[in-house]
């Protein structure tokens, strides 16, 4: 995965019942663009340390979403 500060990182929900998270990244910690990133989340505004799983993906500025790495 490939983020840089600004990004939006998007969590697919894994149930129908659970919303789609999504928030802007703060800070990368990683290298060449590597988790954990530093979150400010859309729905509750918390920033948290953030290290992404296969259900999350980044929207880059452009808005071109890339996939998760295998």
């Amino acid at each position: 995965m490939d983020a840089t500060v600004g990004d939006r990182i998007v969590v697919q929900s894994a149930h129908t019942d659970q919303p789609v998270r999504d928030g802007e990244i703060l800070e990368v910690h990683g290298t060449q663009g590597g988790p954990p990133y530093l979150v400010r989340w859309a729905d509750t505004g918390r920033e948290t340390l953030f290290c992404p799983g296969p259900d999350a993906f980044v929207e880059h500025f452009a808005g071109h979403p890339t996939t998760p790495s295998p």
